[in-house]
């Protein structure tokens, strides 16, 4: 410390008063005094009590106590016995509440997720070899002291396992003295990772890439690198190579993916190259594994971390290089609580940490693209498939011309390239991005529509489950034989297609085929997980799924993709909704012909002559983001505008519009800066709550965040069941 840090530090405890932030919606840290004997620093992990309560929290940086007198206020009643948050990680949650304009606690609640592993984890009773030797010397008696020979301490099981015994044997030795019972610390939950366990040998474009990208991780200190490549093209080998840069400067890494429970194939392709798999970080991790990850990533124990977008808040002990993998996905945005993109925030992450990122994707989004035009991130561009492997080739099926026979959705032409690929013993793959059997289901005799009685969204057909339900609130029920306006029965309809009933389809076509359907509510994680590894082995013939299989996977013998419904995504008001479809289909087109053999790709679409539809069949990626940059520069749209999204909820219409309209007369009149609204949202009713909309849209250089503040300030207070979510950069528009 310095010595005018050394007076800040020591003025601050003389007074024996910290700040907290606790994990609960309060606009600042509150005061609390520290016992006489317990240290505490900025950053330490506290228990301290809140009303009746006692919650976790952590001592903040600075020296404001309020005026209060200390003697009126409460202490802290536990250090725990870990790793302070250092001084970037609560620059990066003050940043984020900032920008987010949240309150602070909620996201240090983010970075605190595992509080059982604020203590340290429990010894672990092992053996080790003594001088003694047993009385009678057996085969299994000496395999076991060779074993242990090495001076080590070991489990019971290890040694029994090492030895090729039984722990029974282990037991006999204890018990004549030759081992003795030794305490050790826990194991790791991963092995570290060795950068040298494999020589990756990169041709051509890839090994030039590598070069480019380690000139970026060798510079230090903070760069951005976007790895623009074609699905296939190696992306992930070449930021394989900066990890192990940056493994052997003794650093961390941490790597984002946007459905990392579901990406078996990639943790065995780092372990190919590294020699272990890194640890996971996601929700369908058992809490034990959870509190583990947690505590040994403070300790730097944990030198590589795979996880999803929370992955962001760990609280790292010498975090050195980010990876943004599909940097594009709208899976890297939270919608709950704070609201944030984790890509954007991995990028502050690594600004405020100095050190670089990497950003990955075959379909980069509109703003990295611009950042990269621009110079503020590195491009690195791979123009073709590692191995020299071809690219499908990709075709419309228009479908005014060429119709499905009634009652069907699957035209002629596509039906017939499914039969020819099955024929060669190769894969199918058939995408639509709608799950259940059917969107809607009707009466035909009154009309009636199965609607949510809590939502504005028509239920749901789930014919495997027998059941009708809502995707917005989880509501469900029997599906009926009777329609419950006319009691007529048997006249019920299905209205469209979901996932289950193309599956449908293709049996009757294909009787003899192994179909499987991916869905992410037919099945759990670990399931999804066992189907995806049966489909790489070449154990399903036609696969029918979702936007879960354009994540990134690789099916080796996958030589056709037909897409059920290639419009479906640009009948809505999103101003991403052209982006986003091209970077979807262009990804599920993606996972044919992989391996070398000759792919196609066909999409059926009543649009043949959209420009997405043109810029996929045609390849030209670039006609397309210089067509949408253009539109996007022209509205000022992101990243050429900003936009901020406000939404009021409450339990009756009528509150939630007086209070939209409330915050909008309260809106303070900025130059450059406009609101629209209040109006319905797209879901005017979302589990019984009523939902209004105001979007503010300004220029890049606008103050959005002061902006919102003044008007939520200056507005009505709320009250009631009336709640408001600000949301900095809208991904959503429903």
């Amino acid at each position: 410390m310095t010595e005018d840090s050394t007076d800040l530090f020591d003025g601050l405890f003389a007074r024996r008063v910290v700040p907290v932030l606790v994990p609960m919606p309060a606009p600042k840290a509150y005061s609390y005094t520290v016992p006489e004997g317990m240290a505490v620093e900025p950053g330490s992990i506290v228990q301290v009590p809140l009303g009746p309560r006692q919650v976790m929290g952590v001592v903040w940086d600075g020296t404001d106590d309020g005026g209060v007198d200390p003697k009126k206020l409460k202490a802290v009643t536990q250090v725990f016995d870990c790793p302070p948050l250092g001084k970037d990680m609560r620059a990066f949650i003050d940043w984020v509440a900032t920008y987010t304009v949240s309150p602070p606690g909620l996201v240090a609640r983010m970075a605190l997720r595992a509080p059982a592993a604020f203590d340290p984890e429990p010894m672990i009773e092992g053996l080790r070899l003594t001088d003694t030797r047993p009385e009678r010397m057996t085969t299994a008696r000496e395999r076991v002291i060779a074993a242990a020979d090495n001076g080590f301490a070991w489990t019971r099981s290890g040694l029994a396992h090492a030895a090729g015994t039984s722990s029974s044997v282990i037991d006999g030795l204890v018990a004549q003295g030759v081992f003795e019972t030794v305490f050790m610390a826990p194991p790791p939950v991963v092995a570290v990772p060795d950068p040298d366990y494999v020589e990756h040998r990169l041709e051509g474009p890839q090994k030039q890439a590598a070069q480019d990208l380690l000139e970026s991780v060798a510079a230090g200190g903070f760069s951005v690198s976007l790895i623009d490549g074609i699905t296939g093209s190696g992306k992930t080998e070449v930021y394989f190579e900066a990890i192990a840069a940056t493994l052997r400067a003794g650093k961390q890494v941490l790597i984002l993916l946007p459905e990392i429970a579901l990406t078996a194939s990639f943790l065995e392709r780092f372990q190919d190259r590294f020699g272990s798999k890194p640890a996971e970080w996601h929700s369908d991790l058992a809490p034990r594994t959870r509190e583990k990850v947690w505590r040994q990533v403070t300790e730097g124990r944990v030198r590589v971390v795979a996880g999803a977008r929370s992955a962001l808040f760990l609280p790292f002990e010498n975090l050195g290089l980010i990876i943004v993998d599909e940097e594009h996905d709208p899976a890297y945005k939270q919608e709950d609580r704070v609201f944030y993109n984790a890509r954007d925030m991995a990028v502050v992450r690594a600004r405020i940490g100095n050190f670089p990122i990497v950003l990955v994707s075959a379909t980069p989004s509109v703003e990295s693209r611009v950042n990269g035009d621009l110079g503020r991130y590195r491009p690195i561009h791979l123009p073709t498939r590692f191995g020299d492997a071809a690219l499908p080739d990709l075709g419309v099926v228009d479908m005014r011309r060429h119709p499905p026979e009634r009652g069907g959705f699957l035209s002629p032409v596509l039906l017939n390239q499914i039969g020819k690929a099955v024929g060669r013993g190769e894969q199918a793959l058939l995408f639509l991005n709608r799950r259940g059997y059917a969107p809607l289901t009707l009466c035909r005799v009154c009309g009636h529509r199965f609607q949510c009685p809590d939502c504005s969204s028509w239920l749901v057909e789930h014919r495997f489950r027998g059941q009708i339900q809502c995707h917005h609130c989880g509501y469900a029920q029997r599906t009926p034989e009777s329609c419950p306006e006319c009691g007529t029965f048997d006249h019920l309809v299905a209205c469209g297609p979901g996932v289950e009933r193309i599956a449908e389809e293709v049996d009757r076509h294909f009787p003899d085929a192994r179909t499987i359907v991916l869905s992410s509510d037919l099945m759990g994680v670990k399931r999804l997980r066992l189907e995806l590894e049966a489909i790489a082995r070449g154990e399903a013939d036609i696969v029918v799924g979702t936007q879960l299989v354009a994540k990134g996977h690789n099916f080796p013998m996958m030589t056709f993709v037909g897409i059920v419904d290639a419009d479906i995504g640009l009948a809505n008001g999103d101003p991403r909704a052209a982006e986003r479809t091209f970077q979807l289909l262009s990804q599920v087109t993606g996972r044919a012909g992989r391996t070398g053999l000759k792919s196609l790709g066909l999409l059926q679409t009543y649009q043949p002559q959209h420009p997405v539809m043109q810029a996929i069949v045609s390849g030209d990626s670039e006609a397309f983001y210089e067509r949408e940059i253009n539109e996007r520069e022209k509205a000022l749209l992101p990243p050429f505008g900003r936009l901020a999204s406000v939404i009021v909820s409450a339990d009756t219409r009528a509150d939630a519009e007086a209070h939209a309209r409330g915050l909008r007369q309260a809106a303070p009149r900025v130059s450059g800066i406009s609101i629209l609204g209040p109006a319905e949202a797209p879901l005017a009713l979302i589990r019984g709550r009523h939902r209004f909309r105001l979007l503010v849209h300004g220029r890049r250089n606008s103050d959005m965040q002061a902006f919102v503040k003044t008007m939520m300030a200056s507005g009505p207070k709320v009250r009631g069941s009336v709640s408001v979510q600000l949301d900095i950069d809208p991904q959503s528009f429903l």
